[in-house]
């Protein structure tokens, strides 16, 4: 079953906690509600309305006068008055305009951030063409808010959706960018049921494209992407950080399989170890070379897929 393939176990373990990563995958977070105000219950109705009920008031006597000499001069004003408070005596306990504020504000809080779907077109493979961020987020609006607030902004919105999504850190990025400039495509390695499907992951300016290798051996230039990988680098100065969303050919990948890929990404792009790094400088430049079995041990030495592999998911075949 679909749901049971994306549930909370396609976690990518300690790369994932890292970097920030995460598969839509958990459970749809829904803004909670601030828990300022008593929700709504009885009303205030029977004898403790009109003008008996005022006159109960214990303050009513500080004000007698006033309020008799209003109902002489002004009848219709005193009148008006009182029918208004006893529109607010029939409200619920409880109820306050600000609590009505806060819940308008909690129902387009997502809405004034995001406006994913303006001013973007489909291409023919069904990816978005000119993905922008302006096209996704408010970016005006959350450059008054801190790092970690866009942080959470940006996985509270995604983690509701079916994809991957993440928040790098704008030195990670700043290396995994100088080195795809060098290196702009790599082998990555996704578990199957039978063995391991190899995947040609090829940067397109800050896109990362993925197409299996057997669509680029059967079809050549012409292979559809199946994975796109965005990075957003226009916060990176002034908040350092850099956005990432996906979007994926659902008829060959489901969210924790592209997950492993992007996670690949921080693996050999992003790696301190220069015996990693080389893989991909191997691949780039001395192709000869290259040996496709490097490539899967590095990815079982790293536990990445480990959910993917043969025998651990029941439901795989």
């Amino acid at each position: 079953r679909r749901s049971d393939r994306e549930g909370p176990g396609a976690m990518a373990g300690p790369l994932l906690q890292a970097w920030g990563l995460g598969a839509a995958l958990r459970s749809r977070a829904a803004l909670r509600p601030l828990g300022l105000l008593a929700p709504p219950c009885r009303e205030v109705a029977g004898p403790g309305s009109g003008e008996a009920a005022l006159e109960e008031n214990p303050f009513y006597g500080k004000y007698r006068h006033k309020i008799q000499e209003l109902r002489r001069s002004s009848p219709d004003v005193f009148e008006s008055r009182m029918e208004k408070r006893n529109e607010v005596k029939k409200q619920p306990v409880g109820y306050s305009n600000q609590g009505e504020f806060i819940r308008c504000m909690e129902e387009k809080a997502r809405p004034i951030f995001f406006a994913e779907g303006l001013g973007t077109k489909t291409s023919k493979g069904g990816f978005t063409k000119d993905k922008t961020l302006d096209s996704i987020l408010n970016v005006e609006m959350v450059k008054e808010k801190s790092a970690e607030e866009i942080k959470q902004i940006w996985n509270q919105y995604f983690s509701a959706k079916n994809t991957v999504y993440a928040v790098i850190p704008a030195d990670k990025f700043d290396l995994i960018w100088k080195r795809a400039q060098k290196c702009p495509s790599f082998l990555y390695a996704l578990p199957r049921k039978e063995g391991y499907e190899f995947f040609v992951g090829q940067w397109s300016g800050t896109e990362l494209h993925f197409t299996s290798l057997i669509n680029i051996q059967t079809q050549g230039e012409t292979a559809p992407s199946q994975l796109v990988l965005y990075h957003y680098p226009e916060l990176q100065k002034e908040k350092g950080i850099v956005l990432m969303t996906a979007e994926m050919d659902s008829k060959f990948l489901v969210v924790r399989e592209a997950q492993c890929l992007a996670n690949q990404v921080q693996l050999f792009y992003a790696t301190d170890h220069s015996e990693t790094y080389e893989l991909v400088e191997t691949f780039n430049h001395r192709s000869s070379e290259f040996k496709y079995m490097s490539v899967i041990a590095e990815l079982e030495q790293s536990g990445l897929g480990r959910e993917l592999r043969p025998g651990q998911v029941s439901d795989k075949s």
